[in-house]
């Protein structure tokens, strides 16, 4: 889009814009043409300006709120702004130790790191901070393998939070009950209070380094049944905190049944699976506007979301800002992309 709309539109009429989106984050109200004349620096006048906004609300990218009260950008506007026109800042140093400090996982299990993360990031932003990750990174209390049927094994994975997740394993009659329940045992001693990155970053040295026959069944058999597996992320983690300063936004708190739907969305989680799936082909932080937000399908609400990853460079969850269109991009960007950073180092 952004493309397309920087072929149509001269140089002037680009930097006109930008003054007024810059101005619209700053205040949140809209700016006429006095206001770009006496803030802008331009040497135009009030009427050759008013003329470059009426052709920039033809191509959509400003509306009039009121008849005689200066534009605002639309939706699609604040995209264009984003794609091309956004500049970014830096995060300070304080900002930095301030990040590294409250994500420390020195004493703290792995959804302890994730729900401070939450935190930090919504104290820093003055948002809605979120982080999402699939429940696979929880650590294994104890597995077992039993038979279905002459073709199929059951993997019942228990761990340590009480919860427990089943994984049918083909494996056409292969291994005998008594070869199963003696893998189940030497599996739990080697990777109890393990998580599965984990176990898959050792396993195949496992099998590589086995001295004798349970030890390559064994790995063989979790090789079969957690790395070749699908883990299910339908049900992740969610920490969100922060929900109260959305309310602060003069526009967003105008419509508490979009703040409603919003924490509705959060409890279902249902959702937060295609987030995960775009983080992973994500290339780095994403910023989703306002109706074409694919989460929330709210317009006035945006989210600036980021992958993380482990030492290994695999994606193992996002972490993000929930916030009004009128976010502070250039500085929420930033952040968002340091602390993704921080939290893959702190929790591999």
């Amino acid at each position: 889009m952004a493309e397309n709309l920087y072929a149509e539109l001269n140089d002037r009429s680009i930097l006109i814009f930008k003054k007024l989106v810059e101005s619209y984050l700053k205040t949140g109200s809209p700016a006429g043409s006095e206001t770009l004349v006496k803030t802008g620096g331009f040497n135009l006048s009030s009427a050759s300006i008013r003329s470059i906004l009426s052709n920039l609300e033809k191509e959509g990218l400003l509306f009039a709120p009121h008849r005689s009260a200066g534009r605002m950008p639309t939706e699609k506007g604040m995209r264009f702004f984003v794609e091309g026109l956004l500049e970014f800042g830096r995060i300070s140093k304080t900002e930095m130790e301030s990040i590294k400090q409250q994500c420390s996982s020195k004493g703290k299990s792995y959804e302890e790191v994730l729900d401070l993360a939450s935190k930090a990031i919504s104290g820093l932003s003055n948002y809605a901070g979120i982080v999402i990750a699939p429940k696979f990174q929880k650590n294994i209390k104890h597995l077992e393998f039993i038979r279905l049927n002459d073709a199929q094994l059951m993997l019942i994975l228990a761990y340590e939070n009480g919860e427990v997740e089943n994984r049918i394993i083909e494996d056409k009659g292969k291994y005998s009950n008594s070869l199963l329940v003696q893998a189940s045992n030497y599996l739990t001693s080697r990777f109890g209070n393990k998580n599965i990155s984990q176990i898959k970053k050792t396993i195949q040295l496992e099998i590589k380094k086995s001295q004798n026959d349970l030890e390559t069944i064994s790995s063989k058999l979790i090789k079969k049944g957690i790395i070749e597996t699908s883990p299910n992320v339908k049900n992740p983690y969610i920490f969100l905190h922060g929900q109260s300063n959305l309310l602060k936004d003069e526009i967003i708190s105008k419509d508490l049944d979009q703040i409603r739907n919003l924490f509705d969305e959060i409890e279902k989680k249902s959702s937060f699976v295609d987030i995960l799936e775009t983080a992973g082909k994500a290339k780095g932080v994403q910023i989703f506007i306002g109706s074409k937000n694919f989460l929330f399908k709210h317009s006035g609400l945006s989210m600036v979301m980021a992958p993380y990853k482990n030492n290994d460079q695999e994606i193992i969850g996002a972490i993000g800002v929930v916030g009004p269109t009128r976010l502070n991009y250039s500085k929420i960007v930033p952040l968002v992309d340091y602390t993704s950073k921080i939290i893959g180092k702190v929790i591999d």
